[in-house]
């Protein structure tokens, strides 16, 4: 069984790999292609903001795709209109076409993550689920480093990028299709209201909306900075790959500091240092392609930990079975300010120049470090001993993955044989034939014919 297990698990990771990969690769290529087109920075920002639309809508309603037509047809639906939304690029420079494009875009990829995270949920078991919780944020981030690094290695502005892009999106389809664990079953899970998380955590739900901000403006504006500064396609592809990539490496030290101190004082920290980075970036970067390189690295590694921070306040301060709730209200401020977080950038980019990028995530930034600073002089803090376990949680998912959450105590484990209920049977199945054939009787010996045994014949003497 637990063979049975790693196969079907490597399967999916597998796709996941693929698909993070894949869309991580074509939503670089397109801020390339358009900075590359001599674009205005605020169009591109309108462009971009359509994906963060559509992945929200994709989020709240994927599910009743998934129930209507089950999780393979599904994800095959959501697979190939995103392969082909890819594909229809190159085939015209119409504004309003590329942006209605990204909406279906984020609309599939969001179902797509919704199909396999709902079937990590159950595959899921309590012994392996943190396990499985932390290997799946690894893949999502090293599939994020191997997209951007694709983008040196083809010329942007040529149809075949984007034909690249639509083989690895369609090739995503391939290890689910061929899992053959049973699909299970989306249940809508409890909601808190924004209004009982800004009463008891209000810096949760501020710092979920800002880390939208400012992942979404570096995803979406940050190719389009490089272009402008003058970076080859090539540095480029390396300027992006390693500010994606220094999360992995913040992620372990981070979290022993975050369970060791306050974790509002954290957050203030986090903050500076976003500030701090930012501001190297704009009077530093263009000294040398390291200091870009490293102060751009350091902003991105401090800007994903934002949101994992957020979620760790604000659980907190709730109920141990109110955990999912919690996530998945702090998901949808995220995806508010992810659609903010490209228009806002372009607009500062084209107030400012390129560098405008960075002077107005810094703001963002200053902000939600000074709030954080008054907030935790005017409130209680939980002591260090009485936080809950500090957990790394992705934000740019579709957010079913938060129910493997190893702090959601109400989480149901499913049974392995309802997991594999037909490999089930075929054990039984193999387990009655090896019983029958014990169960045979023995074979009796075969008749031997009957032989007459002659008596000595006594020769006289």
């Amino acid at each position: 069984m637990i063979k049975r297990l790693v196969i079907s698990l490597s399967a999916l990771i597998f796709s996941v790999f693929l698909l993070m990969g894949g869309n991580t690769f074509v939503m670089t290529l397109l801020g390339v292609n358009l900075g590359l087109r001599g674009i205005e920075p605020t169009l591109i920002g309108s462009i971009m903001v359509c994906y963060a639309v559509g992945f929200v809508l994709g989020s709240l309603y994927g599910p009743r795709v998934i129930k209507r037509v089950g999780h393979i047809r599904a994800f095959a639906v959501f697979s190939a209109f995103l392969a082909s939304s890819t594909l229809i690029f190159p085939l015209t420079d119409s504004i309003w076409v590329w942006a209605l494009l990204r909406a279906f875009a984020g609309i599939a990829v969001a179902g797509s993550f919704v199909v396999i995270e709902s079937w990590f949920s159950a595959v899921a078991t309590n012994e392996y689920r943190a396990t499985l919780f932390f290997t799946y944020q690894i893949c999502t981030y090293i599939a994020a480093t191997a997209g951007q690094l694709l983008i040196g290695l083809i010329d942007p502005v040529a149809f075949v990028p984007f034909t690249l892009g639509a083989i690895v999106l369609t090739a995503a389809l391939v290890p689910l299709s061929l899992s053959r664990v049973e699909a299970p079953t989306i249940e809508h899970s409890e909601r808190i209201s924004v209004k009982a998380i800004i009463k008891d955590a209000p810096v949760g739900l501020l710092a979920a909306l800002c880390s939208g901000v400012l992942i979404s403006s570096f995803y979406s504006m940050a190719p389009v900075y490089a272009i402008d500064v003058g970076l080859p396609v090539d540095q480029l592809s390396y300027f992006m790959a390693a500010s994606v990539f220094t999360f992995i490496l913040f992620a372990w030290p981070l979290g022993r500091l975050c369970d060791r101190l306050d974790r509002s004082k954290i957050m203030v920290w986090l903050n500076a240092l976003i500030v701090g980075s930012a501001l190297g970036v704009v009077f530093m970067g263009h000294l040398n392609l390291w200091f870009l390189i490293g102060f751009s690295s350091l902003y991105m590694g401090m800007v994903a930990a934002i949101y994992p921070v957020a979620v760790a306040i604000t659980n907190d301060r709730m109920e141990a079975h109110h955990i999912v709730a919690a996530s998945t209200t702090l998901l949808l401020s995220y995806g508010l300010g992810s659609t903010l977080g490209p228009l806002f950038s372009s607009s500062m980019m084209t107030w400012l120049g390129a560098q405008g990028l960075y002077y107005g995530c810094a703001g963002v930034a200053l902000l939600l470090g000074t709030y954080t600073w008054v907030w935790q002089w005017r409130s209680t803090s939980v002591p260090v001993l009485e936080q809950a376990h500090y957990i790394q949680t992705p934000a740019d998912t579709a957010g079913i993955i938060v129910e493997l959450d190893p702090r959601n105590e109400e989480f149901v484990e499913v049974p392995m044989e309802e997991v594999f209920p037909h490999m089930e049977q075929e054990a039984i199945a193999e387990a009655q034939a090896c019983q029958m054939e014990l169960d045979l009787p023995e074979p009796e010996p075969e008749p031997q014919p009957d032989t007459e045994v002659e008596e000595p014949v006594l020769l006289p003497h």
